[in-house]
């Protein structure tokens, strides 16, 4: 029935290209009145936008489209209500959506945008900021949504969970599937015809109920659509590898069995990606081993596998699970580096002097026997107390990567040192403490030996051989910050009693220094914060630009490819290089690089909202249970609408909205990220210290609520305080 009705559509449209109708007026021309054809209608024309043979306009209906019909591009919703509709990879080729001409479009789908004209006055900045309205959804990202259902006296409809979406989906009666009101519910996506009217869809997944943890934790899983399990032929495939290391592998490797190699990572680890090892060759070289799990041993190209691997393109360490990249068999046994088994790695070995230059490196594939795995809370009792397992190895791996650091540091590398937080759970799942990570030393040992290994693997592909050209290869690069950025930040600064010098732009080392004159200051939050705003984000590339925060001119990511899908392309590329490119290898990598890049700095930024999702729920979850409870924090954002708080010693945050400080007038002065009063001068910015009362939380939406209780400033911060007004005066009089 479908192709006929399919038919008749595709007739009459060529009979009428120029004409635009909606869906009851398409019935109406075909003649078909019947209710069950007509649904079938409506199904025929949106499978005929989706392979674009139709356009869908807002207001106007279906018509024929055009190859011309506008332009073509991925839309982006921000919260704030407007879109971005991005053509090109460069910035020039965005297009700005204004809420009202958003039409039906939501987040990531493929849309045809047509152009406004550029006013008269602003014609000299146009092509900086094309404007535009979107005329047909050409297809859609998700076909699923996740939201809770409830029930008004007529009706049922879903409230998505993602706020980017800005209508309820109305869901007939017979499409609820058995699911309540206050369930927490998958929707399948099925019509959307004007943004008149409110999109509609099916229950296909009842996930809970709204507000409990687990359910809040799947509804995230679900909204970013991370996978729960591994495709059939996937499952199949890795039961066909065995257990054990082939003997001719073996032999074609460096056997690196008797290396007293050993691992650091921390305690509830289950996957060990990377060893260490370290010898004194003499009095002023250590050969520092960098050992990381050979994954490409087992994830072959062009196999059921890889384009599982590549799909997922990283694990997800949500709050309370990860989401594997790679299924168990390998990422916690096969291809983890655990103790007292041989295991299959890629080791870098360098011989650095104790002013931490690299004298010679050498990268092979190995075989290497883990002597021990060690905690970062072990490792630090031990550097502490110079006492404990392999006291003599761990003592001088710390000896060198202080060296590497602090080179790394005068070199140019900024270091936020930002803080990060992890819950303890019940036996139910639900979050009752909240625990700061501290940095040890522990941490930083690895680190600098990670960091030295990425950074000597990108120099063996980068750095020109004998007059060849560039190489295909996956490079980690960081842009320098936006200049007008870096300039507000410079005027910012300057109301502390700080410099930070703005011509054409700013080095990584003066940026250091300005985080370094303002450490152990009331000043640190607020700076820190701002300073971390005006910098770009990191990405995969296959052009190299270098890596702005770490100073260094070359960067790859070599040292986790159990959870990451580019240290896997950058050890194919090892192996290929070290075999001899082909012509035709080096053509299938150019070709391809841009996109795999693409797609893994994608994957990782999907991976990272999913992470502060699962986090915002255990935050709020946690404060539930601290209700009308007072905190001292800081104030981490301002907006017009109110200010963001960051409470002490917990990392969660919240919102004070302005109509709950009602001692007087507020005005946001967006420059100065503050809010102040109008009659009585109060100042709330960004970085002050405050005490509040938790006023509301709701789990379901991931919101906590504070009431206003005083200025919060302890003892040390008024000393600090005292000594940054004093550096204002020395810095009035210089």
């Amino acid at each position: 029935m479908s192709e006929t009705i399919k038919r008749s559509v595709v007739e009459f449209f060529d009979q009428h290209p120029n004409t635009a109708l909606k869906s009851r007026q398409v019935a109406r021309r075909l003649g078909i009145r019947d209710e069950e054809a007509f649904q079938e209608l409506r199904t025929v024309l949106h499978g005929m936008v989706d392979e674009k043979t139709l356009s869908h306009t807002r207001g106007k209906g279906y018509a024929r489209r055009s190859p011309a019909h506008g332009i073509e591009g991925t839309l982006t919703i921000y919260k704030q209500g407007h879109g971005i509709v991005k053509v090109g990879e460069h910035p020039r080729e965005e297009i700005y959506i204004g809420p009202k001409f958003l039409s039906t479009g939501m987040n990531g789908d493929t849309v045809e945008v047509a152009l406004f004209a550029a006013h008269k006055k602003h014609q000299k900045n146009y092509e900086e900021r094309r404007e535009g309205e979107i005329i047909a959804v050409l297809q859609r990202a998700n076909s699923e949504i996740v939201g809770t259902l409830e029930q008004s006296k007529s009706f049922f409809f879903v409230i998505p969970d993602d706020n980017t979406v800005p209508r309820d989906i109305y869901i007939p009666q017979d499409k609820i599937n058995g699911a309540q009101p206050g369930d927490k519910v998958v929707v399948k996506f099925e019509s959307w015809e004007s943004d008149l009217l409110n999109p509609e869809g099916s229950i296909v997944e009842i996930i809970g109920r709204a507000g409990e943890v687990s359910a809040e934790i799947k509804s995230v899983i679900k909204a970013f659509h991370l996978p729960t399990s591994f495709p059939r032929d996937v499952e199949e495939y890795v039961r066909g590898i065995p257990d054990t290391l082939p003997e001719e592998e073996i032999a074609r490797r460096t056997d690196l069995r008797s290396l007293t190699c050993l691992t650091i990572d921390p305690v509830d680890a289950k996957d060990f990606d990377d060893a260490i090892s370290i010898e004194q060759l003499n009095s002023e070289t250590f050969r520092l081993g960098v050992h990381i799990a050979d994954v490409s041993a087992y994830v072959k190209e062009n196999t059921p596998l890889d384009a599982e691997a590549y799909k997922r393109g990283t694990s997800v360490y949500l709050a309370n699970q990860v989401v594997p990249m790679l299924p168990e068999k390998l990422s916690n046994n096969l291809c983890s580096l655990n103790p007292h088994v041989d295991r299959f790695a890629y080791t870098c070995f360098m011989d650095i002097s104790v002013k931490g230059k690299v004298a010679a490196y050498s990268i092979v594939k190995s075989v290497i026997n883990s002597k021990r795995r060690f905690t970062y809370e072990e490792v630090e009792k031990i550097l502490d107390s110079g006492e404990g397992d392999f006291v003599r190895e761990l003592t001088k791996l710390w000896t060198l990567a202080a060296t590497l650091r602090e080179k790394r540091m005068k070199s140019g590398s900024v270091d936020f040192d930002t803080r990060e937080a992890k819950f303890r759970y019940d036996k139910s799942g639900k979050p009752v403490e909240v625990l700061i990570k501290e940095r040890l030393k522990s941490h930083q040992l690895v680190e600098e030996c990670m960091l030295m290994a990425n950074q000597t693997v990108a120099k063996h592909i980068g750095l020109p051989k004998n007059g060849a050209g560039i190489s295909p290869f996956v490079y980690r690069i960081h842009d320098a910050p936006d200049t007008e950025k870096l300039r507000e930040l410079s005027l910012f600064v300057q109301k502390f009693g700080y410099t930070l010098n703005v011509t054409s732009s700013v080095s990584s080392k003066a940026l250091q220094k300005l985080l370094n004159d303002v450490k152990g200051t009331p000043d640190e939050n607020v700076i820190t914060e701002v300073a971390l705003r005006s910098m770009a984000k990191a990405v995969y590339s296959e052009k190299n630009i270098g890596h702005y925060g770490l100073g260094f001119d070359y960067y790859t990511h070599f040292t986790s490819p159990i959870r990451r899908y580019p240290d896997l392309i950058v050890h194919r590329l090892l192996e290929e290089y070290a075999h001899g490119m082909t012509q035709a290898q080096r053509k299938h990598y150019t070709s391809r690089l841009p996109e795999m890049c693409r797609w893994s700095s994608e994957r990782e930024r999907v991976a990272m909202e999913a992470e502060r999702a699962s986090i915002k729920v255990m935050q709020a979850e946690y404060m539930k249970q601290h209700m009308g409870d007072e905190f001292d924090g800081i104030i981490s954002g301002v907006t017009h609408f109110g200010i963001f708080i960051e409470i002490n010693d917990l990392l969660v945050e919240g919102m004070l909205h302005v109509r709950n400080i009602d001692d007087d007038y507020y005005v946001h002065n967006e420059k100065q990220y503050s809010l102040v009063g109008q009659r009585h001068g109060r100042t709330f910015r960004l970085g002050d210290a405050i005490r509040v009362k938790v006023a509301r939380v709701d789990v379901e939406n991931r919101e906590i609520d504070f009431a206003y209780v005083s200025e919060a400033v302890s003892k040390k911060m008024k000393t600090a305080l005292k000594t940054t007004k004093k550096r204002k005066k020395n810095h009035k009089h210089a």
